[in-house]
């Protein structure tokens, strides 16, 4: 529920494409940004509550408000050849055979799976393909709960896009948590559990008791993670709902069974760690013992400075939370609309850090979780031969590679690891996983 001035609550409800002309009515959205919305939301995934319509976005500054950006769809995240494929199609039916085939060949050109998520990430048993189970690295495993597959308000450069569509082909998502308990007793190396999605706590306590007591039953598991933007997009689910209290004893059981609870707070502007309600439910969090670590990607629109990047990590220190990762916005959904050049990222990353105290300098990146692992550009170098990005493995689905350095020449342009040419010398390892020539993994 949302606290109104006058003390009254409401229950959270969510705006689809089918409301758009009641947040017209309320809000100052203009007339072609509808117009937009509607258009690219039969492609792209669109939804927003009352929150964020009315704590969130500065509507003075609409279209060009970081806020409205991040939850609207925008001109220029499709193809114009793909946007001119949907207003032809614009008043057909959604089911009609013609508007089901656009779009899905419209999504496929998205690149719905990064990072071979589908191919290389999904564990298998004796009957196939454990669903609902990512497995790229050696000690965690991401869990997604089928009922926490959507979100509060979907974040329109989201890299799990592909979740939120309905295509069943394209969606992580498992029953119960039985195959992930088969699966952490045959591995008795996976130490940490990510519960994921979409976002866990859009569920009930009652169903998200369901899916996290069972990890208790395990002893090999000694983290358990919850991926959130709930503390953003809803802080009421911590404060206000009717059983925000029930989720919070099933924090406090957690971190009382001996277990790290860890709750991986996604804040992309500082604005969302600003209001009263976010505030008080994070307060509310880290009361029962979890820690709170935040993540983001670098977003263009939305955080491309500097100065926003510095505001934010402070205001989370300030709030008692750990500053972890900035990321690059992986290569999916409208990657061209939001993508920031590496040689930019590393510029507004240095900026940042530097004007940070101390202890915030918990924070990594420019991270990038592809294929190989997790890659965090560390500088440019320059050299007789020339200017490199100077690169490192922070994480590897071959564990061995943890750690390695490389480096690429430096390019204005390259937003991706696959746009740089890596060099890693004479260790063959690194070099093959990095080109592709040896997919190594822990998915089985």
């Amino acid at each position: 529920m949302h606290v109104t001035v006058d003390g009254t609550t409401t229950r959270f409800r969510a705006y689809g494409p089918r409301q758009l002309d009641d947040i017209a009515r309320r809000f100052p959205l203009p007339d072609a940004a509808r117009d937009t919305v509607r258009l690219l939301s039969r492609v792209l995934p669109f939804r927003v509550n009352e929150y964020v319509l009315s704590e969130l976005v500065d509507w003075n500054r609409v279209p060009d408000d970081p806020m409205y950006q991040l939850v609207f769809p925008q001109a220029g995240m499709l193809a114009e050849a793909d946007t001119a494929v949907l207003r032809r199609l614009a008043g057909r039916r959604d089911g009609d055979r013609e508007v089901v085939a656009a779009v899905r060949e419209i999504r496929d050109r998205l690149n719905p799976h990064p990072g071979g998520q589908q191919e290389l990430n999904v564990p298998r048993d004796e009957s196939g393909p454990v669903p609902g189970l990512q497995h790229k690295y050696r000690e965690t495993v991401l869990y997604f709960p089928g009922q926490g597959q959507t979100c509060h308000t979907y974040c329109t450069y989201c890299f799990r896009w592909a979740q939120f569509v309905g295509d069943a082909d394209l969606r992580f998502a498992a029953r119960d948590p039985a195959g992930l308990i088969r699966h952490l007793r045959r591995h008795p190396d996976v130490s940490d559990v990510l519960v994921t999605g979409g976002d866990p706590m859009v569920m009930t306590a009652e169903r998200l008791r369901a899916h996290l007591e069972p990890l208790l039953d395990v002893p090999t598991v000694r983290t358990v993670r919850i991926g959130t933007k709930s503390p953003a997009y809803w802080p009421q689910r911590f404060v206000t709902d009717t059983d925000a209290d029930d989720v919070l004893r099933l924090l406090e059981r957690i971190v009382g069974s001996g277990r790290t609870l860890a709750v991986m707070a996604h804040f992309s502007h500082p604005r969302e760690l600003a209001t009263p309600l976010a505030q008080q439910a994070l307060e509310r969090i880290r009361a029962t013992g979890a820690v709170v670590y935040c993540q983001a990607p670098l977003i263009g629109h939305v955080n491309d400075n500097a100065a926003t990047w510095s505001a934010l990590w402070r205001a989370e220190l300030a709030a008692g939370l750990v500053p972890y990762y900035m990321f690059v916005a992986r290569d999916t959904g409208p990657h061209a609309y939001y993508r920031v050049p590496l040689a930019r990222a590393v510029d507004i990353f240095q900026d940042a850090y530097r004007e940070l105290p101390g202890l915030a300098r918990t924070v990594r990146g420019p991270v990038m979780s592809a294929t190989v692992g997790k890659a965090v550009v560390d500088g440019v170098e320059h050299l007789p031969e020339g200017r490199y990005f100077r690169l490192r493995l922070l994480q590897a689905r071959d564990p061995r590679l943890v750690g390695r350095p490389f480096r690429a020449p430096w390019s204005p342009t390259a937003a991706w690891l696959d746009d740089l040419r890596c060099e890693t010398g004479e260790d063959g390892p690194l070099h093959a996983a990095l080109t592709g020539e040896v997919r190594a993994g822990v998915a089985r």
